[in-house]
């Protein structure tokens, strides 16, 4: 094939906008075809024998180029197509070099773009209309280019407070963990069939979920409840409920961080973390939740920027790494579905892989797509002349390209992408998904402690004092429990609060029959020094000025549940795993009396000073007995 390549010896010094433009039409190399396509079968994908043709057709009649694009995805500023705002046209001209996310859909076509909230700050999501609006018009983007080929428009959807870009009237379904401590399968289906829905209605078609970690490190500071939990078999079980849940709701589905994220102690947003498993707890902690999902036809698995020197020696992260993403997923694993990377601009990619490297090392990984790479001119342009001096195959680019076209095809979104607009708002935030968020949420909330009996509350009136972290977590709190004839007086003290504000909420409490606090995260501790962060210190400082009032204290730790590792003392703790309204609500129905606590501990919540476990997994009160 040295002839199709032939006058790219200089590829470095063309423009990249040359190198879309060029017509150059190779065939599909020999043998690119993957395993499962060539006999019609392997993990979700039994159609191959039918597809087979048409896609081994599209891959005919692409360019080099075009093949390459469509190893990327992207993401784009703004909230309409073709609108030139002067903020976003600014940031996708600085990313890019084009105004609108059509021009960019236009010059490297793209298999995917992944859609964010104004946090990070594409702002792609606003109301339904919207957003069902801009995917509309990105898909006709996708199918004006000279080989009309739909989009996989993707999005991090996970459930719970955490990890979320669509929101009200989007329906706010309780986090994994949450569904971990309700230990209930059909929940964990429905949750992700609602969420799926709604995400298909906005032209959603792939979520970036489920999360298939084994949360075993309490100190995990970027899982932690993104996890079901502790246990294999519950996260095994949950995750293949999930991914059955989101086909039903209509989108593709991405099992991530694989080879597991649960054990490390540091966020691979911000540094590299290494897990220190040996082959054996591989396959006993981590392996299974991806393996259930495998066997469940999950359509994508996402790499994790991790270190796993059991299974490969040299120190790659995962996301770099052949023995784990060929050797292991691929080969060992049986996986033929699309291998997709995590963000490659996040520090455990980019602190050891420079923009031109990443990708390509990524690629010749195992991965298929490559997300978000930094630099996108250069990274596109570094796969490229990779294939042109043959350091990629043409094999292996058809490969991957042909399991990107068989995912679209399989989703059917080469026979329509589009959605209707005015449909879509009226399934996102329907009566019944939201009857459904607060039933499933309401069998999450675990009541760990009770020793004072203070719980059920009875309806006579008191004066309740809502504080701790959140403004608006205190708030929607104190609103419910002031809807159950409680006069209720709110003070939030934010993530550290001053010794000032600790002072002035204790007077507060002098004065009240019942205060209810929350934390968040009041376990965390320095990873390098093992002591509570300052935020934590702060916030066990505020719990046990309260507790020393001699006033009937309600805890409530509003994230991961370890935070009554260090105020043993109080008497009361609850975890709700999330602070969504629908967990607030949950909450105060468990205060009242007015849901049975079903919620069990999906992790062992430890001592402080680690010598063992405070309360087990699985362990749960209710009222009830």
């Amino acid at each position: 094939m040295r002839h199709r390549f032939g006058r790219r010896v200089c590829i470095t010094v063309i423009s990249v906008g040359a190198l879309l433009s060029s017509p150059a039409v190779p065939a599909v190399a020999e043998g690119a075809v993957p395993a499962s396509a060539a006999n019609g079968s392997g993990p979700g994908y039994s159609d191959d024998a039918t597809l087979r043709g048409k896609i081994i057709s599209r891959l005919q009649h692409m360019t080099v180029q075009e093949k390459v694009g469509q190893l990327f995805v992207v993401e784009v500023y703004g909230q309409d197509a073709s609108t030139v705002s002067p903020t976003m046209a600014a940031r996708n001209r600085a990313l890019y070099g084009v105004d609108t996310p059509a021009q960019v859909i236009d010059k490297y076509k793209p298999g995917g773009v992944i859609y964010f909230d104004s946090r990070r700050g594409p702002d792609n999501v606003q109301d339904p209309r919207q957003i069902a609006t801009l995917s509309n018009g990105l898909q006709t983007a996708a199918l004006s280019q000279r080989q009309p080929i739909p989009l996989l428009i993707s999005t991090d959807q996970e459930g719970g407070a955490v990890v979320f870009r669509l929101v009200a009237p989007a329906t706010a379904m309780p986090g994994n963990m949450a569904l971990g401590a309700g230990r209930s399968v059909t929940d964990a289906h429905r949750s992700a069939e609602v969420i799926g829905t709604e995400l298909a209605a906005v032209g959603i078609n792939q979520n970036y979920a489920p999360v298939a970690d084994v949360n075993v490190n309490p100190a995990n500071p970027v899982i932690g409840v993104r996890s079901v939990g502790e246990d294999p078999e519950l996260v095994s079980n949950m995750v293949a409920a999930q991914v059955n849940g989101y086909h039903d709701g209509g989108v593709a589905t991405v099992a991530k961080h694989f080879p597991g994220h649960g054990d490390t102690a540091t966020d691979s947003h911000f540094g590299l973390p290494e897990v220190t498993h040996t082959r054996e707890q591989l396959e006993a902690i981590d392996l299974p939740p991806f393996r259930a999902a495998i066997a469940q036809g999950v359509d994508t698995i996402m790499t994790a920027h991790v270190v796993l020197r059991s299974v490969d020696p040299s120190g790659a992260p995962a996301t770099m790494s052949q023995p784990i993403l060929t050797g292991l997923l691929r080969e060992e694993m049986g996986y033929d579905g699309l291998i997709v990377t995590d963000a490659l601009d996040m520090q455990g990619a980019t602190s050891t892989y420079p923009p031109n490297v990443a990708p390509v090392e990524a690629f010749k990984a195992g991965a298929d797509q490559l997300v978000l790479a930094p630099q996108m001119d250069v990274a596109y342009t570094a796969v490229l002349d990779a294939v042109g001096s043959g350091e990629i195959s043409m094999r292996r680019l058809d490969e991957s390209v042909y399991r990107i076209l068989r995912l679209k095809m399989t989703r059917g979104l080469f026979k329509d992408p589009f959605v209707n607009v005015e449909l879509a708002a009226k399934v996102v935030g329907a009566s019944d998904h939201l009857r459904d968020e607060q039933l499933i949420t309401d069998h999450t909330t675990t009541l760990v402690k009770n020793d004072s009996d203070v719980l059920p509350l009875t309806r006579d009136p008191q004066r309740v004092l809502v504080t701790g972290w959140g403004v608006t977590t205190t708030t929607t709190l104190g609103n419910a429990i002031g809807r159950r004839g409680q006069t209720v007086t709110v003070l939030e003290t934010g993530t550290t609060p001053s010794q000032t504000r600790i002072n002035q909420v204790v007077a507060d409490a002098a004065h009240s029959d019942l205060v209810v606090v929350s934390t968040m995260n009041a376990a965390s501790v320095n990873p390098i020094t093992g002591l509570p962060t300052a935020s934590a210190a702060a916030q066990q400082a505020l719990v046990k000025a309260l507790l020393a009032t001699g006033k009937p204290v309600v805890v409530s730790g509003m994230r991961n549940p370890y935070d009554i590792s260090y105020f043993t003392e109080a008497p009361t703790y609850l975890a709700t795993y999330g602070y969504t309204a629908a967990s607030m609500e949950s909450l105060t129905r468990v205060l009242f009396g007015e849901v049975n606590p079903v919620g069990k501990l999906p992790v062992t919540i430890p001592h402080a000073n680690g010598s063992g476990a405070l309360y087990p997994f699985g362990h749960g009160l209710r009222y009830d007995g």
